[in-house]
This record gives structure tokens, C-alpha cells and sequence, in this order.
């Protein structure tokens, strides 16, 4: 085991002096680790934050809608590609170094983004503030579970994990007040003051473990060049192919092919190289291997969700940015209620208990809503939104101590960076099955509702017949105007009913998951008195 893999921890014979009982480090340990989770909470806020005025940033750079897109689109593919190369970076710069990097670059690219002027800029901003942004995420993860003494990790966990699952489902919020407020350039402002402290808490704070230069003189560019081209063109894939009828449009056929070729090379590189760019034999361990698979599942509840209700929201109900925003926060205040019992619960519960627990939760929220109709509002929503926030908490916290926390010190830094990809690989897998779906359901409901409305149809010819009376009396074309309501009426009903067909997808998805978590393997109890590793 090198030297820069072993965290600068003690058993319990061995404690620093100054350490606090109540959660086994000391004080600046602590302030250390609570500035790096809030860097990695402004990193994953920024997936997010610009999602619900994205019609802001289009006026205000002259884009076009189909360039627009690609303000998420290109932080996605630039995070996706940093977050597994983060374990490398980890070990050979130290955790301090690669942070303080991080949060420092990440700070220049959100002021970067916030002066520019075309949606060219914008693109590059955006890829290098997530690319940055990406290194910080795993490495709270890795610190979490190496520094901490496994008897405290029942209240380190759900604090990154309530960490890792509001910050998106949040972001919308966020977003649509800052912009409504003052402009779209604040969603990109409001990192800067917080950026900078967290660099300079970083740097006076943050010392876990050394750095191994040496590792540098191994590095596996070949392997790089592979994981970049797999996961920035399969993250291209799965976010354009919806829009563009998938392997029908040539470009998403030749990213396709590059997704292939990619991977060939990464995993032949990961197999033989003296040093691969990213550690796989993680994934030996039964556990990390079905947290994974979890997590990948915790990534489609989490992002998927968090879009589908926005979509929802704006296409049926009319609602604006703001209004959204508003209605989603019922999610993050049940998340926030729910992580303290979370984190109680992982003491005293079975994790494939809990697990199974949440999961049926998220399996009911989304039942519920196969019942959703174009009337369905704030209230309506209030429930379902409770159910899933409480869920993804009580997921996420026995998803990380069974994934992460059964695993030796010296792989924890590549296999954090593994399971936070698979988090966000859950996440644009779910979000290009969703608009999938509901681009197919709502040209199958379409079509159905058409025959319904067909001329010879009693109830559709008298219901035309009333609204061209109606609006006869107000406009001099009122058949005209009553033919093209009835066929709003008609597209927002087909587009409702694939709404509640996704969500019986999801619900028969998160029913399935929570059965495969009884295969799971339960660790072993751990001493009250317990020290690191």
C-alpha cells in the first residue's frame, strides 16, 4: 500500500489529541471536511441550476433552441469524463491539492460563464467548469469514508448524502429565483464569493494524506483517451438521441460507433496497463458491485424525477421558472427532514432493510402519480414529492456505507469516483429513457385519441359544436379558433397520459430494485468504539 493511499487516521488507542468524541476527528479535520462538502455541493448544484432558465440564457446569448441545450449538455459530458479520472488525480496530488485546484478552477469558469456573450463561450465555459467541478464530488465521498471512524459514519453519511441529492433537486429552485430576481448571470455569479472561501478553507484546513508524484511517470494516456471518448460520446448519445430519433440521425450513429471504440480501448487499458487511469477489481467486491448497481437506479429517481415533474409543470400546467421552483421545493425540505432519521435508522435498522424501504417508497410516489391528470397542481404533486424526497435518503445512506464502507482504504479513492459515475450514468441513462418514452406514448395516444375525435363521433362533434357557438359570439373566425382548441385539448390530454405511462415504468423499475436488495450482503456490526482505518 503506498503512502498516499493510507489516510492520516488513528485507531482508538492511538487518538490525536483534541479529538471530538461525538464524531471521531478533530476540530480542524472537520471544518476541512465540511468545507470540501460544500465545494462538492456547488458542483453538483450547477448540473442543475441553470435547468429551469435555460429561456433566459437563450435570449441573452441570441442562441438558437437547438444550440441552447448544450449549456447542460456540455457540463454533463465534461463532469462525466473528470469524476472516475479523479481517483488517479486524488492519489497522485493529494486530496488538498486536487481540491484546492478544483474549487479554484471551478470558481474562474463560473465567472467565465457569467461574461459571456455568445452561446459559442458559453459552451466552453460550461465543459471546463464541469470538468473541474468534477474532481471535487468523489473526493468528499473517499474522505467520508477514510477518515472517520466507522462507529461515526451513521452521521457523516447522510450529511453527503443529503448533500449529493438536494443540491439538484434544489437546483431548479435556485435557478428560477436567481434569475427571476436579478438575471441569468447570477446563476453563475453566486459561486464566486462561496468558491473562494472554500479554496482558502481548503488550504489551511485540508490535510489527509501525501501525494505520489511517481504515479505520474505511469500515467495511461492511451486509457484517458479511451474513457473520454466512451463516456463523452455515450453521454452525448443519451442526451441527443431522444431528440433526434436515436441511431436514425448519422451523428448519433458515429458517437454511437465512438462509444464502442472507446470502451474497447479503456477496458483493455484497465486490464493491462502497469497503472490504469481508473481501478476496476472494486467491483470484485459483491457489495460495491450491487451499490453501484443502486446507485445507477438512485440517478434515474434522482434526475429523472427532478425533470419530469419541471416538464410537467411547464408543458401542461403553464407554470414559469419561479413557480416550479417553488412547487419542487417540497422535495428538498422532505430530503432535509428525513436525513437526520436516516442516519438514526442505519444505527438500528438492517441497511438491506432500509434500502428495500426506500425504494418501495419511491415505487409508491411514482404509483400514485399514474393517476395524474391535467388539473393536477401544488397539492396534488405534495405527496408524491414527499414520498420521493424521504426515499432517495433513506436509499442513499445504507447505499453508501454498504458500497463504499466494506471496502480497504487504498481503494476507496478510485471506487468513489466509480460510484458517483454511476450515480450520474443513472441519471442521463433515465433521462434519455424518459423523453424516449414520452415522445413514443404521446404519438401512441395521439393516434388514439384522433379516432375519438373523428368526425361521426357524437361527443367530439357536439363538443365542437358548443365551443363554435361559444366563440362565434366573440370572434368573427370562431369555428376555426374552436377547431384548433379542441386539438390543444386533445395533445395536452395524449401528452398527460404519457405522462402517467412513464411513471408506471418508474414505478415498476424502483419495485424491482427494491427486491434485488435482499442480495446484498450485510456487513458486519461495527464496535460502538470503533476507529478508523
Amino acid at each position: 500500500m503506498s503512502r498516499s493511499d493510507t489516510p492520516r487516521t488513528n485507531p482508538a488507542s492511538d487518538v490525536p489529541p483534541g479529538t471530538l468524541e461525538w464524531i471521531g476527528v478533530t476540530p480542524r479535520q472537520l471544518a476541512g471536511f465540511m468545507a470540501m462538502v460544500f465545494g462538492m455541493f456547488m458542483a453538483i448544484l450547477d448540473i442543475q441550476i441553470v435547468s429551469a432558465s435555460l429561456s433566459e440564457i437563450q435570449a441573452g446569448l441570441s442562441a438558437s433552441s437547438d444550440e441552447i441545450p448544450w449549456v447542460q449538455t456540455a457540463y454533463l459530458i465534461a463532469e462525466v469524463v473528470m469524476i472516475p479520472l479523479s481517483g488517479f488525480l486524488a492519489r497522485a496530488l493529494s486530496t488538498r491539492v486536487l481540491f484546492l485546484s478544483a474549487a479554484i478552477g471551478f470558481t474562474a469558469a463560473s465567472a467565465l460563464c457569467a461574461t459571456a456573450t455568445t452561446i459559442d463561450q458559453m459552451i466552453v465555459y460550461r465543459a471546463l467548469q464541469g470538468f473541474i467541478g468534477g474532481g471535487m464530488i468523489p473526493s468528499v465521498f473517499a474522505v467520508a469514508f477514510s477518515l472517520f471512524p466507522p462507529s461515526k459514519r451513521n452521521i457523516v453519511s447522510p450529511i453527503i448524502g443529503l448533500v449529493a441529492t438536494l443540491a439538484p433537486t434544489i437546483g431548479p429552485t435556485v435557478g428560477g429565483y436567481l434569475s427571476d430576481a436579478f438575471s441569468w448571470h447570477w446563476l453563475f455569479l453566486v459561486n464566486v464569493g462561496p468558491g473562494i472561501l472554500v479554496a482558502i478553507a481548503v488550504y489551511f484546513l485540508v490535510d489527509f494524506d501525501k501525494p505520489d508524484h511517481s504515479l505520474f511517470g505511469r500515467f495511461d494516456f492511451v486509457g484517458l483517451a479511451g474513457m473520454a471518448v466512451m463516456l463523452g460520446s455515450l453521454e452525448y448519445v443519451l442526451e441527443e438521441g431522444p431528440r433526434y430519433d436515436w441511431l436514425d440521425d448519422s451523428t448519433i450513429a458515429t458517437f454511437a460507433v465512438l462509444t464502442v471504440v472507446g470502451a474497447i480501448v479503456f477496458f483493455w487499458r484497465a486490464a493491462t496497463a502497469r497503472e490504469p487511469i481508473v481501478e476496476l477489481r472494486a467491483f470484485r467486491d459483491r457489495n460495491f458491485a450491487f451499490g453501484s448497481a443502486f446507485s445507477f437506479t438512485m440517478g434515474i429517481g434522482l434526475y429523472g424525477l427532478t425533470y419530469l415533474y419541471p416538464v410537467y409543470l411547464a408543458q401542461v400546467r403553464g407554470y414559469d421558472a419561479l413557480m416550479i421552483g417553488e412547487t419542487m421545493f417540497v422535495t428538498g425540505v422532505a430530503m432535509f427532514l428525513t436525513a437526520p432519521i436516516s442516519g438514526r435508522l442505519a444505527s438500528v435498522l438492517d441497511p438491506r432493510v432500509m434500502m428495500l424501504i426506500g425504494f418501495t417508497g419511491f415505487a409508491a410516489g411514482t404509483y400514485w402519480t399514474t393517476a395524474i391528470t391535467a388539473d393536477w397542481d401544488f397539492w396534488e404533486l405534495f405527496i408524491p414529492q414527499i414520498l420521493r424526497g424521504s426515499s432517495l435518503m433513506l436509499c442513499m445512506v445504507p447505499i453508501n456505507n454498504l458500497s463504499l464502507g466494506t471496502l480497504p482504504p487504498e481503494q476507496l479513492k478510485n471506487a468513489s469516483g466509480l460510484f458517483n459515475l454511476t450515480r450520474n450514468l443513472g441519471g442521463a441513462v433515465g433521462l434519455a429513457v424518459i423523453n424516449t418514452l414520452l415522445n413514443k406514448r404521446l404519438d401512441l395516444h395521439l393516434e388514439r385519441l384522433h379516432e375519438n375525435v373523428a368526425w361521426g363521433r357524437a361527443v367530439a362533434e357536439d363538443q365542437l359544436r358548443n365551443m363554435q357557438q361559444s366563440m362565434s359570439q366573440v370572434m368573427p373566425d370562431g369555428d376555426l379558433t374552436a377547431l384548433k382548441q379542441l386539438a390543444m385539448l386533445v395533445r395536452k390530454q395524449a401528452n398527460v397520459l404519457s405522462f402517467a405511462d412513464v411513471f408506471l415504468f418508474l414505478t415498476i423499475l424502483f419495485a424491482t430494485a427494491g427486491l434485488f436488495t435482499l442480495l446484498m450482503r450485510k456487513p458486519a456490526a461495527i464496535p460502538a468504539g470503533a476507529g478508523g482505518h
